[in-house]
């Protein structure tokens, strides 16, 4: 990593750190004099000790060892952002069950769900000022929302080790505000959420169009889903996505009662 000394290169970031900073105390910034006074993902960001923001903004593909980039800090940030949500959700919704938590949990923090809210709180614009690269590496890399998605992730595992995590967990919640809201109160993806509640257990589910019945103008299709060669679902819609939608809802309901059984 630019910027460090080559004893500390050699060792894993979190240790320098660990060395320097404790979670949840003063920054670098701090002890000099100047209190850390951000609330927000983005102000915490720019309030990182420098090597800390440089690791968490540089892309696997600019480093010849990939720990020298973000993506250690992306697995860290993984799942402290799963943290602050379900704590999130756990608060604000007594009344819901575990498996509504589930599915809400998971859309909030879909790949989807992570590229949005780095678009809305200026992620791209921070890195294009700020990543160890060249003007047209940074351009890319803030052109990709999959990348910007795992770039938010690896930046909230650094403010994590740099500020603890209440402060951030915090400024995850108002970041994804939007998000929680939307889960509490909208229509949910449920293929969307079925996938990602599935991915941890290494399984996919599969569609699959199993009728087409009425006339052209009045079309009813119906799927199933499987998941591991079980047919976990069957859903009837207008068209073939809203079959597999409806399919995808039975899955997760059959899921939740599976679950709550064992």
């Amino acid at each position: 990593m630019r910027g460090l000394p080559a004893g500390v290169r050699a060792a894993p970031v979190v240790l320098w750190l660990r060395s320097r900073f404790r979670p949840g105390s003063q920054s670098g910034r701090e002890e000099a004099g100047r209190p850390a006074s951000g609330t927000t993902l983005m102000e915490l960001a720019s309030l990182l000790p420098p090597e800390l923001l440089e690791r968490a903004l540089t892309h696997a593909s600019w480093v010849e060892v990939r720990t020298g980039s973000y993506e250690r800090l992306e697995f860290l940030g993984d799942s402290v952002l799963g943290l602050a949500i379900a704590s999130a959700l756990y608060e604000r919704f007594p009344g819901s069950s575990e498996g509504e938590m589930a599915r809400q949990k998971a859309f909030v923090v879909s790949r989807t769900s992570c590229a949005q809210v780095a678009e809305r709180i200026g992620l791209a614009a921070f890195v294009l000022d700020r990543a160890p690269a060249s003007e047209v590496r940074r351009r890319e890399i803030a052109g990709s929302a999959s990348a910007m998605g795992n770039m938010l992730e690896a930046m909230i595992g650094a403010v994590y080790l740099a500020f603890g995590f209440e402060r951030t967990r915090k400024a995850i919640g108002a970041a994804f505000e939007d998000q929680l809201v939307y889960a509490a109160t909208s229509h949910v993806d449920h293929k969307t959420t079925l996938q990602e509640l599935l991915a941890p257990r290494g399984l996919q589910p599969v569609y699959r169009l199993t009728s087409e019945t009425g006339p052209a103008h009045a079309r009813l299709f119906t799927s199933e889903v499987t998941v591991a060669g079980v047919t976990k679902g069957r859903g009837t819609g207008t068209t073939i996505k809203m079959s597999e939608q409806s399919a995808a809802r039975e899955a997760l309901a059959s899921l939740e009662d599976t679950e709550q059984e064992s």
